[in-house]
């Protein structure tokens, strides 16, 4: 009996030690991982300031852009697009510039929200997607619904112009590559989304809720194709920067942005 108890009690014991020395290791290797992979990234936004933002072409922040419930948030009342657009508060990372890099970020829009991300913009010219290639984020339920784009999408000779476009909808690069719809998953509008951008001269991927969704060759001949034949065959400086700023699109549209940041690759 006691031999069977005095076992019991060894078994017991090293049970416990195992469990210990297991949860050790896995402690030590998940604080590894996370400081190698944060010590990594720049925080652009952390919810508490909005230092290194500022206006597009312009030196303060734009009186629109807040920080609400630690979110970095555009404060306006949506607006009908066939009524008013007001636009040009577009806004800018400008600390530095990066050439190639991996970008996330989570936002939410609310119904008929429409907003985007813009990466190797340049400043000087009057709208920043003249030059900046654009993830699109939008309601793509609601957007057409509750806004008048026959007018737009008929100047681009898209069929079904009062559709939005699959080249409109969200995590596209927008007006040259689409999404794909099969693999996409979209929160609907008030609820967050995340967003991953990795940028290489050797590939462009666009990730949607922990899923790639898209990815393209930059500057391939199959993306000049796209360019000099479709909506920016006008606009000769649209993505041929190699490096630039990080941008935020202001569409008249509320909008909240979290957790921002970039690594360099």
């Amino acid at each position: 009996m006691k031999l069977k108890l005095t076992i019991s009690i060894l078994v017991f014991a090293m049970a416990i030690y195992s469990c210990k020395k297991e949860a050790k290791a896995t402690i030590e290797t998940k604080t590894e991982i996370e400081t190698t992979s944060e010590s990594e990234w720049i925080t652009l936004f952390d919810g508490s300031s909005t230092k290194g933002w500022r206006a597009y072409n312009g030196e303060a922040l734009p009186p629109q852009w807040v920080i609400k419930d630690s979110t970095l948030t555009f404060d306006s009342e949506l607006k009908d697009l066939k009524v008013e657009h007001q636009g040009g508060r577009d806004i800018i990372y400008g600390v530095e510039e990066f050439d190639n890099f991996e970008l996330f970020l989570e936002w939410k829009i609310p119904p008929g929200g429409n907003t985007g991300v813009f990466y190797h913009l340049k400043e000087g010219y009057d709208n920043p997607y003249e030059v900046s290639p654009e993830y699109q984020c939008i309601d793509d339920e609601n957007y057409a619904t509750m806004h008048d784009l026959v007018a737009y999408n008929t100047g681009l000779g898209h069929p079904n112009p009062e559709l939005l476009q699959p080249l409109q909808q969200t995590a596209s690069d927008y007006a040259m590559y689409v999404a794909d719809d099969k693999v996409k998953v979209l929160h609907p509008a008030g609820q967050w989304n995340s967003t991953r951008i990795i940028f290489t001269p050797e590939s462009v991927e666009h990730w949607l809720n922990g899923k790639k969704v898209l990815s393209f060759v930059p500057w391939s001949e199959d993306w000049y194709a796209k360019k000099n034949n479709g909506k920016w065959k006008d606009f000769p400086d649209y993505g041929k920067f190699k490096t630039g700023f990080i941008g935020l699109q202001d569409h008249d549209s509320p909008v909240w942005f979290k957790n921002i940041k970039i690594k360099k690759l």
